[in-house]
């Protein structure tokens, strides 16, 4: 098997993990390098000491983005703030999420470039990228990008720091390492993890997940993705890219379920393009596995097939991390979903609040990020910032990019909304690029902004623009009214704005236009 101790990992990820981690044991740090030594060294220092009281104004449990964002904001402030982390500083964003996917992706990037050249008849001396060296460079990238989520850091911004598992004793202490500790507020941020399907034989054939499958060195001659949203889009992308066959799986009809069919049509093209299989609407019935070769057995109504392959990549969801946190202790209602939160963030306990992945529906590190801002303010300043007021854009960084903000494609038709659709085919930019496949598309009411999709190149860059008009309650005048740079892609962002004010001309006002301009004549 090319994975790496796939069964004791999801074990390790639930809870069993030492005080002291032992950094030859947990599959982030292998292969155990000196990118991953110095990784280790930042987010999990061997024999970290520094919490000297019993009482805090401020505890937060988990050291993802929403527990730094909260520590360090709290401290910043003069609050004196203790953070525990069970397992390495940076959560899944740092280790097993956005930093490593993204890099992966911008080595298939540099891949596909290259291949295109050489399919050009153009020369490329030395351009040499195997799965081995972008793996490599991917941990070099996580070591670099530690630092910021890194002990010292915290130390230095005012944060003591203890690392093992916390719980729960009451409704004002929490306990860690024996030690009792006081808290004024408390912040449950914990995030989540990736959700197992129930699939006969899936365990004893072994898988992979996005908390595993960046510690492989060597690249599977064939992976199965068992998924296909953005964290199986992106990593099929990457490995076909690479050399895999890969077959993406889903019980879904198309990938990207929750996004414009017409966006996520031109994103699996691309992906079959660069040589991704999908098997869409199928079911799995069962997987076994016979030395190098697992396989899986599907159905699609009367249809069945199977599908073989070395490795197995689960990515069907997630489920937030509240096992052995002392909620019920601490009175803290929970479900399935994660922790209960009204819209200001306090759990059913008014000291304690939750932030991130565990309490929010949208499972993204930026939104992680908001809700920790947000949060503070309500927590120790009377605030009364509102979570459903939050404007939250995400992106699937396959390429080409997918990215939405606001309303979707779907509410909006069934709302009677208007859309406006402006192709790349009709930006400079993108012909000057020579990758004219995508779109911009905004939705609206007489002129009120409701929702934008924007499919190609950056269009997670291009999306923050659309964010910010919806932020400001803005209108789609207001597209037209930024000056873009020329050439860029932002220009159909202003095209929309174009294509929305001409539509204002109705013909009595060019009728009443006509006549003004006959009049003027006579001056």
């Amino acid at each position: 098997m090319f994975g790496y101790g796939l069964v004791r990992y999801s074990e390790l990820v639930r809870g069993t993990l030492p005080a002291v981690l032992d950094k030859t044991s947990d599959p982030i740090a292998t292969p155990l390098d000196s990118s991953n030594r110095r990784l280790l060294d930042l987010v999990r220092p061997r024999d970290w000491r520094t919490s000297n009281y019993e009482d805090y104004d401020l505890v937060v449990i988990g050291g993802g983005t929403a527990g730094l964002v909260t520590s360090i904001g709290a401290a910043g402030l003069g609050a004196r703030v203790l953070l525990l982390e069970k397992r390495l500083l940076g959560g899944d964003c740092l280790n097993v999420g956005c930093v490593p996917s993204k890099s992966l992706l911008r080595s298939a990037r540099v891949v596909r470039e290259v291949r295109e050249a050489l399919a050009g008849g153009r020369s490329v001396s030395d351009a040499v990228l195997d799965f081995a060296t972008a793996m490599q460079r991917m941990r070099e990238v996580r070591a670099d990008i530690a630092q910021n989520d890194s002990a010292e850091r915290l130390a230095t911004a005012g944060v003591h720091v203890l690392f093992g598992t916390a719980r729960f004793v009451d409704r004002k202490h929490i306990c860690i390492q024996e030690k009792r500790i006081r808290f004024h507020r408390a912040v449950i941020a914990t995030g989540g993890r990736p959700v197992t399907p129930s699939i006969p034989g899936l365990r004893d054939a072994g898988y992979l997940t996005n908390e595993s499958i960046f510690s492989l060195t060597e690249l599977p001659p064939r992976l199965l993705v068992i998924g296909a949203g953005s964290i199986g889009c992106e990593l099929a992308q990457v490995f076909s890219i690479f050399g895999s066959k890969v077959t993406v799986a889903d019980l879904a009809g198309r990938p990207l379920a929750q996004e414009d069919p017409d966006a996520a049509a031109i994103m699996q093209r691309r992906l079959s393009q660069d040589g991704v299989h999908f098997e869409l609407g199928v079911q799995i019935k069962k997987i076994h596995r016979s030395g190098s070769e697992a396989v899986a057995s599907w159905s699609r109504g009367a249809e069945h097939g199977e599908i073989k392959t070395n490795e197995i990549l689960v990515a069907t969801g997630r489920a937030p991390n509240i096992e052995d946190l002392g909620l019920v202790a601490a009175g803290v209602d929970s479900d399935s979903h994660g922790v209960l939160v009204n819209e200001e963030l306090q759990t059913t306990n008014s000291r304690i609040y939750a932030a991130g992945d565990v309490a929010l529906r949208w499972k993204f590190t930026h939104a992680a990020d908001a809700s920790a801002r947000l949060l503070l303010q309500n927590a120790f300043f009377f605030g009364r910032r509102r979570v459903s007021r939050l404007v939250i854009p995400w992106c699937t960084y396959t390429i080409p990019e997918v990215a939405h903000v606001g309303t979707t494609y779907k509410e909006a038709l069934e709302q009677g909304a208007s859309i406006i659709t402006i192709p790349f085919k009709d930006i400079d930019r993108a012909v000057i690029d020579g990758d004219t496949d995508g779109f911009v598309r905004v939705s609206h009411q007489k002129g009120r902004m409701m929702g934008c999709t924007i499919v190609g190149d950056h269009a997670g860059d291009l999306i923050a623009h659309a964010a910010t008009v919806l932020r400001m309650k803005g209108t789609v005048s207001d597209l037209a009214g930024a000056i873009m740079p020329y050439p860029t892609r932002s220009e159909a962002l202003r095209k929309v704005g174009d294509s929305y004010r001409r539509t204002l001309l109705t013909p009595r006002r060019k009728r009443w236009l006509s006549r003004y301009f006959e009049a003027r004549r006579w001056f």
